[in-house]
């Protein structure tokens, strides 16, 4: 997988002279002179030190010895946001910062940096009554650039935060130059319209985006149970998917290779998004290929795990999972993924193009074995099979319906052969769920049981079978309006009222009647 992901690595350094250079005293225009002492007070007088800028008030001053500079190991540790101590007995000095930790001793040139030893120019040392330090070392070992002008006599310091500060404007920098410029509507759909797929499975419609070569990202729910699949391309060309490269169940994402090369330009992907932002989505909604859309980010959720991480106004339906959601620099920052029915609010969710590029980064460190569609969790066939084993094939796998309402769970599966020799399954819905959501929820209740007698019938050619889901709740009154078979006398004042929600009927066709 051809991917380069772009990551702000960001480090701190100390770009030193080759060494504090500090001029001899005939360059610095003083004559060699017997008195130590007379060189050593016109050499302080001459030399000032800077911090960031502002001149570092010493008391004493500066001292220059054989080459090395000496300041006050309190002023000049301070100074560069350490803290300090002194150790009288032993004659030691302590510094730290952040995660360093320095330790100097009085008369020794060896001193100690996070515990490894260090060897120093010029020993530390009292003068004129202070404990004076070497300036270049106490510098580096901070991560300071430290410059001397010989001219002015002016050694400048520039700490290790001055120095990450200006890294970080000059990335920002940097950043708005590499900006891509802003784009209209109609030029985001020109620069990705193409790129934009239509998904086909033996299960269904989705849609796709091309991130390489002979790939494309979708939805994992899109091709989750397919068996095949093909892409269609802007212009009218069918592809054959080879199979699913990887997956994350998790974020609802799957990447698809193409058993040719797609010669399409990958799509941009961006990161970043923010709430109100401007977004335009490209998809294929009830099969209408690479229909354009645009709204707003009109949330970011902050939920942990949440693959559905943005909620956008953009109208989507049924064929856009998978579609491309675009930035206004023309960049994939999601996919369009999901969203709630019978709502004039457009309330629509979509998956974050970070999930994708964490994907891809995971497949090129790790690329599959094999490329192929995922095996089926269901038996090859269920002739044979008794009826406590479709049952616990129902329970496991078809007691859930989703849908745009939430998903509800049926319980109490009974499955049976009747007189006639149909095999029956019998499930009960939530009351609830069925009573606050089953109208707006009728066409997920259809497509469920569609989809379960269809993989149902593949299982068991042979048999004529109907498949009932139940609305059943018990009330302490006898309940009016429904057929006698519907309402059951239990005694003692309590009343039952059953009747079918769902009925689903096929053997090589099939009819539903769902009651909502």
């Amino acid at each position: 997988m051809n991917v380069i992901v772009g990551f702000k690595k960001k480090m701190l350094s100390s770009v030193l002279a080759a060494g504090l250079v500090l001029t001899p005293l005939s360059v610095l225009g003083m004559p060699h002179s017997a008195s130590a002492a007379a060189s050593t007070a016109a050499q302080t007088a001459a030399i000032s030190v800077t911090i960031d800028g502002a001149k570092l008030a010493l008391n004493p001053s500066p001292v220059m010895m054989n080459g090395t500079t000496f300041v006050p190991m309190r002023a000049i540790f301070q100074a560069l946001h350490a803290s300090v101590s002194w150790e009288a007995g032993t004659k030691t000095i302590f510094a730290v910062k952040d995660g360093t930790t320095i330790s100097l001793q009085l008369g020794s040139k060896q001193a100690v940096i996070n515990g490894r030893a260090s060897a120093l120019s010029a020993a530390p040392q009292q003068i004129k009554g202070s404990t004076m330090v070497p300036l270049r070392f106490v510098a580096e070992a901070l991560k300071a650039d430290v410059q001397y002008d010989s001219k002015k006599h002016v050694i400048s310091i520039l700490s290790a935060e001055a120095i990450s500060k200006k890294l970080d404007e000059q990335w920002e920098k940097e950043q708005e130059a590499s900006k891509p410029s802003l784009l209209t509507a109609k030029q985001i759909v020109a620069q990705n319209d193409s790129k934009v797929v239509m998904v086909s499975t033996d299960m269904g419609l989705g849609s796709g985006v091309v991130i390489d070569t002979d790939e494309i990202v979708t939805n994992f729910h899109v091709v989750a149970d397919a068996k095949e699949a093909t892409a269609t391309l802007l212009n009218g060309k069918e592809v054959q998917i080879a199979g699913i490269v990887g997956y994350d169940k998790d974020y609802d994402l799957a990447i698809l290779k193409t058993k040719t090369p797609l010669n399409i330009a990958p799509v941009d992907i961006g990161l970043g998004v923010s709430k109100g932002d401007h977004v335009v989505a490209i998809g294929s909604p009830q099969g209408i290929q690479n229909t354009v859309s645009e709204g707003l980010v009109s949330n970011v959720s902050a939920s942990y795990g949440n693959p559905y991480e943005y909620q956008i106004s953009v109208p989507i339906d049924h064929g856009s999972s998978g579609g491309g959601l675009f930035n206004d620099y023309g960049q994939l920052i999601g996919l369009t993924s999901a969203g709630i029915d019978d709502s004039t609010a457009d309330l629509n969710f979509a998956v974050s193009s970070m999930h994708i590029l964490s994907l891809m980064y995971d497949l090129a460190e790790n690329p599959p074995k094999k490329i192929e569609f995922l095996p089926s969790d269901l038996p090859d066939t269920l002739k044979g099979a008794s009826l406590d084993t479709i049952q616990e094939l129902m329970e496991d796998h078809f007691a859930e319906i989703q849908s745009s309402q939430g998903t509800t769970e049926l319980q109490q599966f009974k499955v049976t052969r009747d007189a006639d020799g149909w095999l029956v399954i019998e499930a009960l819905i939530d009351p609830s769920f069925y009573m606050l959501y089953g109208h707006a929820a009728s066409e997920d209740l259809r497509y469920w049981a569609i989809n379960t007698g269809y993989k149902l019938r593949q299982l068991l050619p042979d048999d004529n079978i109907q498949l009932t889901v139940y609305y059943e709740q018990t009330f302490s009154f006898k309940p009016r309006g429904f057929d006698a078979d519907e309402v059951t006398d239990l005694g003692d004042g309590k009343w039952r009222v059953r009747f079918p929600v769902i009925d689903y009927q096929g053997k090589d066709h099939a009819i539903v009647r769902v009651d909502a």
